[in-house]
């Protein structure tokens, strides 16, 4: 009976170091990542200079190979999305089978 007390008793202290060491070590890096992430005002100026010129240079360039980009599709009438639905039903019962 004191075995089990001892045994359970280290355990827990063992596993309580151990849940302290990973919070230590997670911690630690959590502050020094910060100090590298640190960007100064001109930093973040030259960035988004930097992101703003690419996209004007996107907007400026004709599409490849002479293809317009194409406008999203239509909304489907209320008539074609009963009779997609129905479809799919169909196709469905159909494998099941």
């Amino acid at each position: 009976m004191m075995l089990r007390a001892a045994f359970a008793s280290i355990l827990a202290l063992t596993m309580l170091a151990l849940s302290a060491a990973d919070g230590a070590a997670q911690q630690g890096k959590r502050q020094d990542g910060g100090r590298d992430r640190q960007m100064s005002q001109e930093e973040r100026q030259r960035m988004r200079d930097d992101v703003r010129d690419a996209y004007r240079e996107r907007q400026d360039r004709p599409q490849q190979g002479g293809q317009q980009r194409q406008a999203r599709p239509q909304q489907m009438s209320p008539e074609e999305r009963g009779r997609l639905r129905r479809d799919i039903e169909d196709a469905n019962r159909d494998l099941k089978r």
